[in-house]
C-alpha cells in the first residue's frame, strides 16, 4: 500500500504479524482491527468472554453473562454472578514472578525496583496491616502520594484488603483535598510527607494537618516519611508510619472475594458547575478494561518495558499501573520534574531502563520539542511505541514526537478516555496507519460516534461525541449522586452517553477531537472545574462575583483566565485571587491572568455566561446573546482586555 501524504506512519508485516491486536483477531477468527471492532459489538458475550481469557483474567468464580440491563443502560451490571479480585490478575501470574514489576526513579537519580514476587509480598503485607489497624473491607482511603513502588504498593493493597481507594494529586491543597475527601466519608489517608521538586524538597505534612482537622470522619493517618526530610511527619500528628505498617505481624489474609460490581475507587474529576464528581470505578470494569486496551491499543505484551510519568492522583496514574502490570510487563516510574537537571532527564530515563513503551501528555511533548538538541541526545534506540493522551495535541507536536523522540520508527498511539471511562473510547491501533493527531480506530466494546444535535451520526462535519450503549469500564455512577450522573452524562439523547467532547470522523475513518463542549478547564492534562475555582475567588474580600474560563496556552495547552466583579477594584485583590488558587488547589492551577471588570454577562437567571466570556477572551464569535440582561458586559470586558 502505498504511504498517503497524510499517513505519518504506516504498518509494516511484522509490526502487523507480532501485534497483539493481531493475535486477539486470530483468536476471534477475524482478520483485522476493523473487523474486530464490528464482532466486539454483534456478539458481546463472545468478544469479552476471549479478552478475559486473552489478558489472563483471574477470576476465583466465573460469570454467567457478561452484562445485564435490568436497572437500564446507565446502571449496567457486568460479569453476572462472577467473583474476583482484579489485585490478583497481577499477583498470581507465576510466569511473571521473578520479572521486574516496578522500578522506581527518584529525582535525585536513584533508583530501587522489585519483582513480581516481591511485589505480591509487600501489597499483601501492607493489606493485612492496614487490617491491624482497624480499616476493612468497604472504607474508602485517600492516598496522596508521589508515584513509585509505595504508591503502586497502596492502590493494590487497598483494592486488595476490598477497601476503596480515593487517588489525589500530589500538588493538591488543602481545600482540594477535602472536597474530595469529605463526600465520600473517607476513614483514612495514606500520604507522603513529601517529595523532592527541582531539587528541593516540598513537604506536604502542614497540608495533611489542615486537611485532618475539617475531616472528622478521617480517623486514620498512614505515612510514608520521606528520606529526604524524616521528621515531617511529626507535624501531622497522631499518624501511623507507612514502613511499620508494611512489616509483617501475622500471615496476610487471601484478598477479599468481591463482586464485578463492587468499588474498589471513587475518583474524583471536576465538572462545569457544583462541587468535584466522585466517578466510581468496579473490580469488573476498569481493570478488565484497561488491560484490554493495554493490548489492543498499546500492544503491551509481558516483558515489556512501561513507562508514562503522571500523578497517582489521576486517572492516568491508576491506567498506567494497570497497563503495565495487568499485562507482565516492567511499570518504570519517576516521580520528580520531567525537565530535571534539564530536558534530557526523560531520554536518559528511557536509556537507562531501556523503556519499550513511553507515553506523554502534550504538555510534556511541546517541552520535549521546544529543546529538541537536549531531550532527543539521549539513546532512545529501545522505544518501540509511543503514547500520548490526556488533552488533544496538535498536528505539529505529534508529528515531532513520533518523528524525533520515536526516530520515525514507533507508532504513536493517540489515546482519549476520561476519568469516568476508564480508557479509551477512541485511539489508534499498530495494524492501521496513522494520521497526525487522529485516532484510526474506535475501542472495541465501545458503540462511540459523532452525532449531531438530534442524535443522527455525522461524517465530515463537527459533533458531539457520544456513546450509544453501555460500555465495560464506564463509571457505576458517582458516589452517592445517581442523578447528577444522569443528568451529566445521560441527560440529552435517551439511551446515550454525551461524553462532553466535539469530534469529526473523516470518510476515510479516522477521528479528530475539537476540545471540550462544556466548560471543563484543562490546565497540563488535569480538569478543573471552573466552579471549583470560582467558590474559592468569591471568599476573597472585596470580591462580588467571579468567572473562570480556560483559554490556548502553548505550554499547558489550557490556563487559567479569571474575571472578577469587585467592591472598589485594586491590584492587591488581582495578586491575591492568584495566590489563594494557587494556594487552595495546587501551583499548577495558578492563573495566567486576572481581569477585574464592572460586570460580567448574565442571563436572565443570573446566570453568568463562560461561553460569552470565553469567546471575547480569545476574539471567537459569541454567538447567541438574546439570553443576556446585560448585554453591554461584553464592551467593558474587551476594553479591558485591550488596556491590559
Amino acid at each position: 500500500m502505498a504511504l498517503d501524504q497524510n499517513d505519518i506512519w504506516q504498518p509494516t508485516v511484522d509490526h502487523v504479524a507480532r501485534a497483539q491486536v493481531t493475535a486477539l483477531s486470530r483468536r476471534l477468527g477475524v482478520s483485522d482491527a476493523d473487523q474486530l471492532y464490528d464482532l466486539s459489538l454483534a456478539e458481546p458475550e463472545r468478544y469479552w468472554r476471549e479478552v478475559n481469557a486473552f489478558c489472563g483474567i483471574r477470576w476465583s468464580r466465573d460469570y454467567e453473562r457478561y452484562c445485564d440491563l435490568e436497572r437500564g443502560a446507565p446502571f449496567p451490571s457486568w460479569f453476572v454472578d462472577g467473583e474476583l479480585n482484579w489485585v490478583d490478575t497481577i499477583l498470581d501470574n507465576a510466569d511473571a514472578a521473578d520479572r521486574i514489576a516496578i522500578v522506581a526513579e527518584r529525582e535525585d537519580g536513584s533508583t530501587r525496583s522489585i519483582t513480581y514476587r516481591a511485589l505480591a509480598v509487600e501489597v499483601r503485607s501492607l493489606a493485612a496491616g492496614l487490617l491491624r489497624i482497624g480499616l476493612k473491607r468497604g472504607d474508602r482511603i485517600g492516598l496522596l502520594m508521589e508515584n513509585g513502588i509505595e504508591a503502586s504498593v497502596s492502590l493494590l493493597a487497598i483494592a486488595y484488603m476490598g477497601a476503596i481507594v480515593v487517588p489525589l494529586f500530589s500538588g493538591f491543597g488543602t481545600d482540594a483535598i477535602v472536597a474530595r475527601l469529605e463526600p465520600c466519608g473517607a476513614r483514612a489517608l495514606i500520604a507522603t510527607s513529601g517529595f523532592p521538586r527541582r531539587g528541593r524538597f516540598v513537604s506536604t505534612a502542614g497540608t495533611i494537618a489542615a486537611a485532618r482537622k475539617e475531616l472528622p470522619a478521617l480517623d486514620l493517618v498512614v505515612v510514608k516519611r520521606a528520606p529526604d526530610d524524616p521528621q515531617a511527619a511529626d507535624a501531622c500528628g497522631g499518624t501511623h508510619d507507612w514502613h511499620d505498617i508494611l512489616a509483617p505481624a501475622e500471615p496476610a489474609p487471601p484478598s477479599e472475594r468481591m463482586s464485578p460490581n463492587d468499588p474498589f475507587m471513587v475518583i474524583f474529576t471536576s465538572g462545569t458547575t457544583g462541587k468535584p464528581k466522585g466517578a466510581v470505578h468496579v473490580h469488573g470494569g476498569f481493570p478488565i478494561k484497561i488491560a484490554h486496551d493495554a493490548a489492543v491499543h498499546f500492544d503491551v505484551a509481558p516483558g515489556d518495558v512501561f513507562c508514562w510519568p503522571a500523578d497517582m492522583g489521576w486517572i492516568a496514574g491508576s491506567l498506567i499501573l494497570g497497563s503495565a502490570l495487568l499485562r507482565g510487563a516492567t511499570l518504570v516510574c519517576y516521580d520528580g520534574a520531567p525537565d530535571f537537571p534539564d530536558w534530557s532527564r526523560m531520554g536518559r530515563l528511557v536509556e537507562r531502563h531501556r523503556i519499550t513503551h513511553f507515553g506523554s501528555a502534550p504538555t510534556l511533548i511541546r517541552g520535549l520539542a521546544a529543546n529538541a538538541d537536549i531531550s532527543t541526545a539521549p539513546d532512545l534506540s529501545s522505544l518501540r511505541l509511543l503514547i500520548t493522551a490526556g488533552e488533544s495535541i496538535a498536528p505539529e507536536h505529534f508529528v515531532w514526537f513520533e518523528r524525533h523522540f520515536g526516530r520515525g520508527e514507533c507508532p504513536l498511539i493517540n489515546y482519549t478516555g476520561g476519568t469516568e471511562v476508564s480508557g479509551g473510547l477512541l485511539s489508534s491501533v499498530v495494524t492501521r496507519p496513522i494520521i497526525p493527531a487522529g485516532f484510526n480506530t474506535r475501542s472495541p466494546g465501545v458503540a462511540v460516534d459523532v452525532l449531531d444535535p438530534a442524535g443522527r451520526p455525522l461524517t465530515g462535519e463537527i459533533g458531539e461525541l457520544a456513546i450509544l450503549a453501555p460500555f465495560v469500564g464506564m463509571t457505576a455512577s458517582f458516589w452517592q449522586d445517581d442523578e447528577r450522573y444522569l443528568e451529566s452524562y445521560w441527560g440529552t439523547l435517551p439511551g446515550v452517553w454525551i461524553h462532553g467532547d466535539l469530534a469529526l470522523r473523516t470518510e476515510g475513518g479516522h477521528f479528530f477531537l475539537l476540545g471540550r463542549s462544556d466548560d471543563t478547564i484543562k490546565v497540563a492534562g488535569k480538569r478543573v472545574g471552573p466552579a471549583e475555582v470560582e467558590e474559592i475567588l468569591v471568599e476573597i474580600d472585596g470580591v462580588l462575583e467571579a468567572a473562570v474560563i480556560g483559554a490556548s496556552d502553548p505550554v499547558k495547552g489550557q490556563a487559567i483566565i479569571v474575571f472578577l466583579t469587585c467592591d472598589g477594584a485594586s491590584e492587591n485583590i488581582r495578586s491575591l485571587a492568584a495566590a489563594r488558587i494557587q494556594e487552595r488547589l495546587g501551583r499548577p492551577f495558578a492563573p495566567r491572568a486576572v481581569f477585574i471588570v464592572p460586570q460580567l454577562p448574565k442571563t436572565r437567571s443570573s446566570k453568568i455566561m463562560r461561553r460569552v466570556v470565553r469567546s471575547v477572551y480569545s476574539g471567537g464569535p459569541t454567538g447567541d446573546l438574546s439570553s443576556l440582561v446585560n448585554p453591554e458586559a461584553i464592551e467593558d470586558i474587551e476594553r479591558i482586555i485591550r488596556q491590559e
